[in-house]
């Protein structure tokens, strides 16, 4: 066999090869870990840590399981201030974060690497500008979102989430939210949209975030928590708590908000059916 023809057979396996990893690959990985079934301890975590879970039919806890499946063996935990991360952390977290994905793919999580997680919440120092000086300030967060695929949590603040489903907050829904926002580059209080749903969400959202920033400055009370004018990107990370935490609410305050939010996430959390 002459070197050229060794050559060619070697450029020729080599785009075949490339040409699978980049575009055939990860599916292929993924149908390959979905045929694992699910185990049944994570089945009982998910029932006991996600209370949402318990109320799905059983065509969309099928689905939650298995983008929960992909999100365990795709992302990296890490604990830390001797945090340990065990099966409740790891189930909890993906549980919840997968309910914004339940009905869109799995794959809009593709940029999401790492989950940092500490006991309590922590401390970072945050750099503040006015005008031409910088200073840096100590700050207290229950979680926080990057757009470089990574996503801090405050283990008791997700444990109070998952103990009060009614609640105002759930941390690990707030970001989330945010990695959804990031998907077109920067978090900006819209995920990805096109045509008449981008002019739908552009209509309804600013006038809702105005309403509430007016209703605000004039002391009345919000029908959102507060910390949602702060920024378009909070209002939708908060949006999205309110959302699947307070649905009725919502919805009685802020209808047009809701069935935005319905068309977006392809399911009604009031019904629990996708739309």
């Amino acid at each position: 066999m002459s070197a050229l023809l060794v050559f060619a057979l070697f450029a020729v396996t080599f785009i075949a090869l490339s040409v699978f990893y980049l575009f055939f690959y990860q599916d292929w990985r993924r149908k390959r870990q979905l045929k694992q079934p699910f185990p049944e301890v994570w089945r009982q975590e998910l029932e006991t840590s996600v209370p949402l879970y318990r109320k799905l039919s059983s065509g969309l806890k099928k689905r939650l399981e298995q983008h929960v499946q992909l999100f365990l063996a795709e992302k990296a935990f890490y604990g830390c201030d001797g945090f340990e991360v065990d099966d409740r952390v790891r189930i909890t977290v993906a549980g919840h974060a997968c309910l914004l994905i339940l009905a869109r793919p799995f794959g809009e999580y593709d940029e999401v690497r790492s989950i940092l997680v500490y006991p309590d919440v922590y401390r970072v120092q945050a750099p503040e500008r006015d005008g031409m000086v910088v200073s840096v300030n100590e700050q207290i967060r229950a979680g926080e979102a990057s757009s470089r695929g990574q996503v801090v949590l405050a283990w008791s603040e997700c444990e109070e989430g998952a103990r009060t489903p009614n609640g105002p907050h759930n941390v690990i829904l707030h970001e989330f939210a945010h990695q959804l926002d990031y998907l077109d580059g920067t978090a900006d209080g819209a995920p990805p949209l096109s045509g008449k749903q981008a002019e739908e969400w552009q209509h309804t959202m600013t006038k809702a975030y105005e309403d509430l920033r007016h209703s605000l400055r004039h002391h009345h009370q919000g029908w959102l928590d507060p910390y949602g004018a702060t920024q378009p990107a909070e209002f939708f990370a908060v949006l999205t708590e309110a959302f699947y935490q307070q649905p009725h609410h919502l919805k009685d305050t802020q209808p047009a908000v809701y069935e935005v939010l319905c068309d977006y996430y392809r399911v009604d959390p009031i019904q629990l059916n996708l739309s």
